[in-house]
């Protein structure tokens, strides 16, 4: 059991979602165009996670801190923000999905 006395010598970082994916998330918004940001709730298996959409169908999604930090994203770049539980997804995401499924 090599492997088990290996992770305990070498603790483990957890990724924070204010680094790496704030960056990712900048980076997406500013390569697209049309981009609604959709704010899912923190479940049993996920944080809480911040789905942007664009005009195309294209999507990305990343952890975020808080849902009050994924809203003020939104309004910083100018992009509409919803509760992805209330409203749910948009269908060009679902047609963007068909069109690019792997078969």
């Amino acid at each position: 059991m090599a492997f088990l006395r290996l992770r305990r010598n070498k603790p483990g970082t957890l990724r924070t979602a204010e680094s790496e994916d704030a960056r990712y998330l900048k980076e997406w918004v500013r390569t697209r165009s049309g981009i609604e940001g959709f704010v899912e709730p923190r479940t049993a298996v996920t944080d809480i996670t911040m789905l942007l959409v664009a005009v195309d169908g294209e999507w990305t999604r990343r952890r975020v801190p808080s849902i009050e930090w994924a809203h003020s994203f939104a309004n910083k770049n100018g992009i509409p923000s919803y509760d992805a539980a209330v409203v749910g997804y948009p269908d060009r995401m679902r047609e963007f999905n068909k069109r690019n499924k792997q078969t």
